[in-house]
């Protein structure tokens, strides 16, 4: 037999292996139920039956479940995303990119039906619980990183002059606080969406100044997580990113502040930061009770009656401990997770301040606002 097809038999033998033992250990490897990487639930095993296998349902379901329980799936995922970066040149890989020390997502182009979903969401509420109870509104818009670091770097942006333009036109009846000119990238983290609360402070007294309020802007005290905090673009890169440290402040003030969430339509007691949650699968939910419908943030030991409410995504989180010292009481509602027509039920609207604290990330995905 000729060297030639020896080598044949060879390369055609270790292939059928590999592709054997890659097969028999995707049949029997236990199935992952969530991709702590990926912050996701992770495809089950699709459910058989007659009329899922006519559809065509079934064969679409498993192929979803076979990429997601392939044997090193997150190996063959850095592998991916390293190549194509490092090797093959690309600019982006699914979308992330690398500028400055920065990891980030493009978000392009500006999605008109999702902004005009939110605008209306707001108008409901406006209608429904502010304007008949003479509350002064306020509304800020939270520029995602990519405004101050796409456009330098050449990556494409959504615009952004038509979205504050627009929010600007369509919510006439609130006051607007424009904070693009008050923020810079420094203020956002390496690897993750959010805004870093140590640098808020110059913000958090912008807005109070903004809506009437004096904050004191000292006497706090910079503590650190242990745990590193890689954020949500950690996983979703697949690269080795360096992580990001994770700060909070926190003052004699805040430490005496009641801290009420209402996950399950009761108040329970919660922790203005909870550390648990800093050591779980999103470290940015240890904010002021995270992704929690309604939160009610109490200061015994304000000299006002002044209270608050906010309408917010998830950047708020970190942001509302530190208005606190200028109201009696802040009140967090969260519409992602908690229907505009069941907000009433849970708050006792008389006239309090009241501000929309939005991302453009959220203004460009508001399918979840209800």
């Amino acid at each position: 037999m000729k060297l030639e097809q020896l080598r044949a038999y060879a390369t055609v033998g270790i292939m059928g292996i590999l592709l054997l033992g890659l097969s028999i250990w995707c049949w029997f490897k236990p199935v992952d139920s969530y991709s702590d990487s990926e912050r996701r639930v992770l495809a089950a095993f699709p459910k058989v039956s007659v009329d899922t296998v006519r559809s065509g349902e079934f064969t679409k379901q498993f192929e979803t479940y076979t990429q997601d329980q392939f044997p090193l799936r997150d190996g063959m995922r850095r592998l991916k995303a390293m190549t194509n970066l490092y090797v093959l040149g690309k600019r982006d890989n699914n979308g992330l990119y690398l500028a400055e020390g920065y990891v980030s997502k493009l978000e392009y182009p500006l999605r008109r039906p999702m902004l005009d979903h939110a605008l209306e969401r707001f108008d409901v509420l406006m209608e429904r619980y502010l304007k008949p109870h003479g509350a002064k509104v306020y509304l800020a818009v939270i520029p995602d990183k990519n405004y101050y670091l796409a456009p330098s770097n050449g990556y494409l942006t959504m615009d952004y002059d038509t979205l504050f333009d627009t929010v600007r036109q369509s919510c006439k009846d609130m006051e607007y606080i424009d904070l693009t000119k008050r923020l810079s990238l420094a203020d956002y983290y390496h690897t993750d969406t959010h805004w870093r609360q140590e640098r808020l402070l110059p913000i958090a007294q912008y807005l109070a100044e903004e809506m009437g309020v004096t904050l004191p802007g000292s006497g706090y005290t910079v503590e650190t997580v242990e745990q590193p905090f890689r954020g949500v673009y950690v996983g979703q890169s697949a690269l080795p990113l360096h992580p990001d440290t994770l700060h909070y402040l926190t003052s004699p003030v805040l430490e005496e502040c009641i801290v009420t969430g209402y996950a399950s339509g009761t108040g329970k007691p919660i922790p203005l930061y909870d550390l648990e949650r800093a050591k779980g699968r999103d470290p940015y939910e240890m904010f002021a009770g995270g992704n929690n419908p309604l939160v009610t943030i109490e200061n015994p030991n304000a000299d006002t009656e002044r209270e608050l409410i906010v309408f917010r995504d998830s950047f708020a989180g970190s942001l509302a401990p530190l208005l606190a010292e200028g109201y009696r009481k802040i009140t967090l509602v969260d519409i992602r997770y908690l229907r505009s027509d069941l907000v009433g039920e849970l708050v006792d609207f008389h006239g309090q301040d009241t501000l929309f604290l939005y991302s453009t990330l959220l203004l460009n995905n508001s399918t979840g606002l209800q």
